[in-house]
């Protein structure tokens, strides 16, 4: 039976018992900064609403799986951005554009939020949302997140070559989408 000095990875052998505890546990500790994560990437709050459902429900169902050989957090992430790239492409990649500013209405906003809005709606922005959902998580994790190419690869649950493929792509793409 799970409890609150149970380590993740505990918590996720538990899960693979069926131990709701567990799954609650897990949800507490990590849903905030899942959540925070996937409204840098969408600012559609149902999209993350779901999404960030989905990836616990994702998790009960696969808890079994877990190897056990990385980062629980890494591997939630890698479960989120998968699917909220999955939802993005069913969508089309029209998730709302609402700005992040608005999300927020008696938050002060950061210096490192401006920086970031000023981007969103500049060239650049326009340009990186023009980027399919493979490259532009690769170009968020490496550069928005500050992420290693070994960092994104393991939370991404794909190959660090991948990574390094997708950002080079990304980054002639955005050079080219500027010019």
């Amino acid at each position: 039976m799970a409890d609150c000095d149970s380590t993740d990875a505990d918590l996720i052998y538990a899960m693979s018992e069926h131990d709701e505890a567990a799954l609650r546990l897990l949800y507490g500790r990590h849903a905030a900064w899942v959540s925070a994560r996937l409204r840098r990437r969408c600012a559609d709050t149902d999209v993350v609403a779901d999404v960030l459902q989905d990836t616990f429900v994702a998790a009960w169902n696969g808890a079994g799986k877990f190897r056990g050989d990385g980062d629980v957090a890494a591997w939630l992430w890698g479960i989120a951005i998968r699917r909220l790239i999955s939802r993005l492409r069913l969508a089309g990649g029209r998730a709302a554009r609402t700005p992040t500013w608005k999300l927020y209405d008696a938050v002060d906003v950061s210096a490192e939020e401006t920086a970031l809005l000023t981007v969103e709606y500049s060239d650049l922005g326009t340009a990186l949302a023009r980027l399919s959902p493979e490259l532009r998580v690769v170009l968020q994790a490496t550069v928005l997140d500050g992420l290693t190419t070994r960092e994104a690869a393991r939370a991404l649950n794909i190959p660090q070559g991948t990574v390094k493929t997708r950002l080079v792509r990304a980054r002639t793409r955005l050079r080219e989408e500027l010019a």
